[in-house]
Parts: C-alpha cells; structure tokens; sequence
C-alpha cells in the first residue's frame, strides 16, 4: 500500500469523531487524490469543530445523522473509527461487497518507514507515552513523534515527515489493536503498563478485553535491522503472565519495569506524584535504556517534563485547598492511584458512563482514604453502595480503632459537585476529580469534562 493506493478512490471516512482521527484520516485520503464522504451517526452541530478543521476541502461529502447501507456499498474503501465495533452490520455489508475495510492505524502500520514504540495499558498509557517521548527526544538524538490514541495528534498527515531514522511513540487502545490484529502487524518495541478490567460494555469478560491488549504483542515480528522488544510491567499480574509466556520466543528481547527500579535520585527530579506515575516513568526508562540512553542523560532531561492535561494537573490552590483534574482517570483503577498520590484529606468527585466495571476496590479505597466522596452521573448508586460497603468491611476490620465515616453526597451535575466541595474543604485539603468513568452519559468525552472542572474551579478561584 503507498499513497497512490488511494487515488480516484472513494474512501468512506466512518466516524468523524471529535479527537481529531477522523479528520487526519479524511485529509490525508482528499490529499491523496480520493474523493471523501464522512458518516457519522453525531449530528453536523455535534461534529462542528471536527467539520470546521476540513473547510479547506470543500469536496467533502458528510452524510451525518445515521449511515446510508448504499454508501457502504458503493465505496472502494472503507476506513473505520476505532470505537466502531468490528462485527458492525454496516462494515459486514462492505465485507460482502468486497470493499476494502481498514483504519487510521492500520494505514499508518502498512506506510511508516520508522521505528514504531507502542504503548498500551488500562491505566497510565497516556503518560507513560508523552513521558517516553520526552526522554527519546531530550536524550537521544533521533527525531521523535508522539501520537495514536494520545488525541488530537495527526498520524497520517505526518508520513511524508517521517524518516526511517525516527522513532515513533504511539499510545495504542484495545480497539485500535484489534484493528491491527487484522492485518497482523505490531509495533518493533510493545510496552503493557497494566490492565484491569476496562470497556467491559464492549468486550463482554476481562479475558476477551485482555485478549485484545495482548495483539500488540502477539503480531510482533523481527526483522534484519531491528528485534521485536516486549516490555512488561513486573507489578501487574497479566503482565508478569505475559513476561513468562513471551520469554521463551526466541525471536524477541523480554524487558520487565516496576516502580521499585527508580532510584532516589532519579526520583527527586521526577515532577509528577504518585507511585502509579513511578511506574509510568520506570516503562519510559525501559524503553529510553533499550534505545541507550542513561541514567544520567534520564536526570537532566525529567525535571522539564510537564504532565499531560487531565491527568493528575494542579488547577488552583484557593484558600490552601488543591484542586486536581484527574478527569482522565475512566477506570476504577486510575482513580484508586490518584487517590494514593495524596496524604492530605481529600474530597473526591467520581461518577459518570457506566463501563459495567466493578466498584468494589474503590469503594474500600474511598472508604479508608477519601474525606468525602461527591458522586455523579449514572454510576453514583453504584459507587455509593461500594462506599458504604467498604464502611461496612473497615469496620469489620477495624472494630478496636475510631471508626471511619467518609461522607457520601449525589449530585445532578458537575457545577454542583464543585459547588459542594468547596463548601466541605478546609484548608490543607485536596479535592480531586478523578471519576473512575467515562464521561459520555454527561460530556461530550473526558477532555470535555476536565474542561468544565478547570472553568468551574477559576470561576471559584475569581
């Protein structure tokens, strides 16, 4: 496949999106020579920024609202969003037709003469991604791109800048490596910071959700100039499973990384708290070893790095409160190691679209760290109840020591969680949002809901 591939084709762009991956998609096919239609099922005000960054490409047809089956039908290729599921009647009525179906990353992995680090992960992927790059970029000397499931990075408008020298981090989903489990191919260097149960609405069970995970490194392949590297979190069950499993193919270099390897040095440069952020920078230095970068060139580059919006990012301190936008945080697992990133009493706002994951462990957690807890969204009645249940086992427990009475509190809307925090901190404490959900049930996606907690807390701070 090269460019020209796409050429007098039309190229059926299915969802547009708001990330900005099917606009990188539909500007690379209408620069290739291909005449572009995007549907979507979002409306032309809902996709209004995304439309808005294509006015240049005036040819673009947008059929939005629903899907034309005709369109399916008719186009040569079909380049499918990552959230839309595989088995989708509409891309099983292309298959019978013969069209072509494919992707954004599948399309990127078919035309990147680089070297492609991929990084995946329930919780921390994110940060562990922009943190490799930072330490590629400040300590080697090969020029270095950060994209993928990051958002709002372009992927393929960006392959005539990329040289066989580069090296490319990619943050990488589940559905993006089911993506490429179809054309079996994976990146050169696969790094798994962890997994817990995740998108469960999609996948059914944990092993199916693993089973997608574990294409990033079971379509690895070696080649003369570069070795398949496999990179496992040794704290994490599945990825010390993994370690073990993929240890004995000859054909690949096996790496594990634990917060435990970071030196105290190395850790009073490093800018952002918590032990999960420890195991964040101890991937990246995984990977920032394997390319021969050291220790020393690490500590230099680390205290320049700034952590990525929405994720565990200071908004204000008022009236000796900290407030915290940990609004990436959509598992129950990322909002367990926001809350141990903090010894202060703190105020947690969770809550939102519910995953139909479990709540128990952060309900105990909640229960035995947070001061109070304001709940939101459709998973507030199963947060609360894993609250109170966590009361109930602390007491349990605990039947000698001063009982613990976290204060529990639902409200209609985020406006309403902030106002309410306010009036329950004190100064010396946290309040976090950190919801442990998607955000779709009220928001338009997590940046979307950061956004709104950052507006509403400058609102208070004003």
């Amino acid at each position: 496949m090269n460019e020209e591939f796409f050429a007098d084709k039309t190229v059926l762009v299915m969802g547009l999106g708001r990330f900005g991956g099917g606009v990188d998609v539909a500007r690379f096919a209408a620069n290739s020579g291909a005449k572009v239609i995007v549907t979507d099922l979002a409306s032309r005000r809902q996709l209004s920024d995304s439309i808005s960054q294509l006015a240049e490409f005036s040819d673009i047809e947008y059929h939005l609202g629903s899907h034309d089956p005709a369109d399916f039908e008719q186009a040569d290729i079909i380049v499918a969003n990552p959230a839309v599921a595989p088995d989708t009647e509409f891309l099983e009525l292309a298959r019978r037709h013969n069209k072509f179906v494919t992707s954004q990353i599948n399309i990127f992995f078919e035309l990147c003469p680089a070297q492609i680090i991929g990084i995946t992960g329930a919780n921390g992927k994110s940060t562990t991604a922009a943190l490799t790059a930072h330490l590629l970029k400040n300590a080697g000397e090969a020029k270095v791109w950060l994209s993928g499931n990051i958002g709002n990075e372009p992927l393929l408008t960006i392959m005539d800048q990329i040289s066989p020298d580069d090296l490319v981090v990619l943050e990488l989903s589940s559905f993006q490596l089911e993506q490429l489990a179809q054309i079996q191919k994976g990146p050169k260097v696969a790094l798994l910071t962890n997994l817990t149960p995740n998108h469960l609405d999609r996948y059914g069970t944990f092993a199916d959700y693993c089973a997608a995970k574990e294409n990033i490194f079971r379509f690895q392949k070696p080649d003369d100039k570069f070795p398949a590297v496999s990179i496992f979190n040794a704290e994490d069950k599945v990825g010390a499973a993994w370690f073990d499993k993929y240890e004995k193919d000859t054909g690949r270099i096996c790496i594990t990384f634990s917060a435990d390897d970071i030196s105290e040095q190395i850790r009073k440069s490093f800018p952002l708290p918590g032990r999960a952020n420890l195991s964040n920078l101890a991937a990246a230095m995984a990977v920032a070893r394997h390319f021969g970068i050291d220790d020393g060139q690490l500590k230099t580059s680390l205290p320049q790095f700034r952590g990525l919006p929405h994720r565990l990012e200071l908004v204000a301190k008022i009236n000796g409160v900290s407030w915290y936008n940990d609004s990436k945080a959509t598992t129950p697992e990322s909002a367990i190691a926001a809350l141990e990133a903090f010894e202060q009493p703190t105020i947690i706002i969770a809550g939102g679209y519910d995953k139909n994951v479990a709540f128990d462990e952060l309900g105990r957690n909640i229960a035995e760290s947070a001061k109070s807890a304001i709940l939101l969204g459709q998973t507030a009645p199963k947060v609360a109840s894993a609250i109170r249940n966590g009361k109930m086992s602390l007491r349990a427990k605990r039947s000698n020591l001063k009982k613990r009475d976290t204060k529990i509190e639902i409200v209609d809307s985020l406006s309403g969680a902030v106002q309410l925090a306010n009036k329950l901190a004190e100064s010396g404490d946290v309040v976090l949002l950190s919801p442990a959900c998607a955000s779709y049930d009220m928001f338009d996606n997590f940046e979307h809901r950061g956004r709104q907690f950052c507006e509403l807390v400058k609102q208070i701070k004003n």
